[in-house]
């Protein structure tokens, strides 16, 4: 190998394919030394090159004669003293930063967090990373459009199980590209995909010895290369998925994890940047004269958002994945953290507003999970424009409702109406609340109607893990169940739930596999269950499930009144209110009638966006008869009734709701 030769002042980060070789740049402002180190094919170190601190903290070579797919890795020299943040050990090969290609998963092994004085080479078990050359333009269109369906999608257990992805697909995100997934996915009118993280991850620490992987994804390492669990066949893989969905008019978001890494704790990994520079990606707090790492993630440490390299990164990062793949927007886990400093959460932190002027990011859908562990971690409401935020409030209040919970009428309404409680300021509007009933974390959408109580004891943590307040019922019977009554209520329960999320103002958001019943048995933290427990069992699908939730989305396509972006308050304006809401004889709803506990049955009576739409919805177990609005008997017309196989029919000015159910009708504009 030739010679290194100096590199130029603040290059790149990362390795950089040049005209003569590769150009190798670090940052670090606390090392002492740093080193690239090259490895063969039998996964052999033969060259240790010395990188030399150039301004603004940035270690760089340049070795001549490298090329592309070439294997490196890092290491570090300095002070060794975790107790003031520094965890330097030249015996720990260290993943770059910014590495764009990884050769293998991460594994957990007690080398990786050995003291220096103890410690041993770990170049055998940390994955080497790959020199990237530039795949080139990938013909990106940016497009901010609000979504009209998100569907949340982990990878590998969408695929393991699916009849159409055969052999060494499954699991993978060459996969998700067979025309049966496509076809899933527009028959349910889905436009935006988010896919959990896709970045290289490492294990919890506790799950090897359990016999536990993680399958969510959540414990990053990089924030750049994919991990070869679910694209073995390298990055080229998530680029053709992005072309093929982008044909079939589905953009492609990636959900993102800029909030901690899976180096955990002061005890944990030594694996990339906590070996190369712990002071300056990792917040730590000062405590008798010692640093420790700071928790707002809740799982040992949390990046220092608020520092300028860290803010690079993230930047960096985010550009890498729309740039070289084509990724339409990003899902901020614990986004929070993204606006922290010092001084706490702020919307206004300076890399939120870097990601909102970015020339690249600021044409991409951003969507904020707006809350952390940490204090004054909650901030539901509070990013901002552009970003579009999950609503855990829609969901709870939702489901309060639909549980027979008193006092909830109130809240319903107000999802409904767009929750304006949270998003009516600063020029937000109803979309930038993403609504949704269950996501990846918590109760399937079908559990959630069949189990009162969690069920994690295959987490091995003798189910204490796992959210306790879920507001769930089960119908009579706590999990499976071969009753004719309680498995019809289920399944009248999962309809009346979804057919109120497609009628709420705001901006959708499907799990996958809620749209045809999928079941976790109870566990509602199934993070490291990588088995039947959350692999989709597509063989015994609710086919009818699944065309009742395409029928949903239809409806809400075509009627504009579903799907208007304004708040509804009822206030009359033009001589027209937005909304009335009805109590079942038909009159307007009181303030007495509002604040009665045991009231179950609403009307929501839509004049929006040039339509007029009328929804009822009634929790009770017994039907309930309901009086049309005056001057419509004659021009409303049923579009929708959730409950299975019940016949509804206007007759008399009214109609009769079947128990657990919601009805829709919409105005005949031949009668009108």
């Amino acid at each position: 190998m030739d010679a290194k030769r100096p590199a130029p002042a603040s290059p790149p980060l990362g390795a950089t394919v040049t005209e003569n070789g590769v150009r190798f740049s670090v940052y670090s402002e606390t090392a002492d030394a740093l080193w690239v180190c090259l490895f063969n094919e039998q996964d052999e170190e033969t060259d240790r090159i010395a990188l030399d601190k150039g301004e603004g903290a940035v270690w760089s070579a340049h070795v001549d004669g490298l090329a592309a797919g070439a294997s490196y890795g890092l290491r570090a020299d300095g002070r060794f003293d975790p107790a003031q943040g520094y965890y330097f050990d030249p015996n720990k090969l260290l993943v770059d930063p910014y590495a764009k290609r990884i050769d293998r998963t991460f594994v957990r092994s007690p080398r990786l967090r050995l003291p220096r004085s103890e410690s041993v080479d770990t170049a055998p078990i940390v994955p080497k990373a790959l020199v990237h050359e530039p795949f080139g333009d990938t013909g990106f269109q940016p497009d901010t459009a609000r979504p009209n369906l998100i569907y949340e999608l982990n990878v590998r257990p969408f695929t393991m199980r699916h009849p159409s992805v055969q052999g060494p697909l499954r699991g993978t995100v060459a996969g998700m590209t067979t025309g049966f997934v496509v076809d899933h996915l527009k028959h349910l009118g889905v436009d935006v995909v988010e896919l959990m993280p896709v970045a290289g991850w490492i294990d919890d620490g506790h799950l090897p010895a359990l016999g536990l992987t993680n399958v969510w994804g959540y414990n990053p390492i990089t924030y750049f290369a994919t991990d070869p669990r679910i694209i073995p066949r390298g990055p080229q893989s998530l680029r053709h998925l992005v072309e093929t969905y982008r044909e079939a008019g589905i953009r492609v978001v990636l959900d993102v994890v800029y909030n901690h890494t899976g180096e955990g704790d002061s005890q944990g990994p030594v694996v990339s940047m906590k070996g190369l520079d712990a002071r300056t990606y990792y917040r730590h707090v000062e405590v008798d004269g010692q640093l420790h790492l700071v928790n707002d993630a809740g799982t040992g440490n949390t990046l220092a958002c608020d520092h300028p390299a860290v803010q690079n990164l993230v930047i960096d990062s985010l550009r890498y994945w729309v740039t070289e793949f084509g990724i339409a927007g990003f899902r901020f886990d614990l986004a929070t953290v993204l606006g922290r400093s010092l001084d706490g959460f702020s919307p206004n932190a300076v890399l939120l507003d870097r990601i909102r002027s970015d020339d690249i990011l600021k044409d991409c859908l951003l969507i904020a999970e707006p809350w952390d562990p940490g204090p004054g971690g909650y901030q539901v409401g509070q990013f901002g424009e552009p970003f579009l935020e999950w609503n855990d409030r829609y969901r709870d209040d939702i489901r309060k409702f639909w549980k027979g919970e008193a006092g909830t009428m109130g809240g319903l309404a107000g999802r409904l109406a767009g929750s304006a409680d949270l998003f009516d300021h600063d020029g937000r509007e109803p979309s930038a609340s993403v609504n949704f009933l269950a996501a990846h974390d918590g109760f399937t959408l079908a559990d959630l109607v069949s189990y009162e109580h969690k069920h994690n004891e295959a987490n091995g943590e003798d189910n204490r893990d796992g959210h306790g307040a879920n507001y769930s019922w089960n119908n009579g019977a706590e999990g499976p169940s071969e009753d004719a009554a309680i498995l019809t209520a289920r399944r009248n329960d999962v309809r009346a739930l979804l057919a109120t999320l497609f009628v709420s103002h705001g901006t959708p958001m499907l799990t996958a596999g809620d749209e045809f019943g999928r079941s976790q048995g109870g566990n509602n933290n199934a993070y490291a269950q990588d088995n039947d427990i959350t692999w989709l069992d597509w063989e015994n699908a609710d086919g009818d499930l699944v065309n009742y939730v395409a029928a949903l989305s239809e409806i809400r396509r075509n009627h504009p009144a579903l799907r208007s972006d304004r708040f509804l308050s009822g206030k009359e304006q033009d001589g027209v209110r937005d909304v009335v809401w009805l109590r079942p004889d038909g009159q307007e709803m009181s303030e007495g009638d509002w604040n009665a506990p045991d009231a179950s049955v609403l009307g929501m009576f839509l004049h929006e966006a040039g339509e007029i739409l009328l929804v009822w919805l009634n929790r009770l177990r017994e039907p309930v008869g309901v009086t049309l609005p005056p001057d419509q008997h004659d021009t409303l017309t049923i579009a929708l009734v959730s409950a299975i196989d019940a016949e509804v029919a206007i007759a008399d000015g009214g109609l009769v709701l079947p128990p657990r159910s919601v009805v829709v009708l919409t105005r005949d504009s031949d009668k009108s």
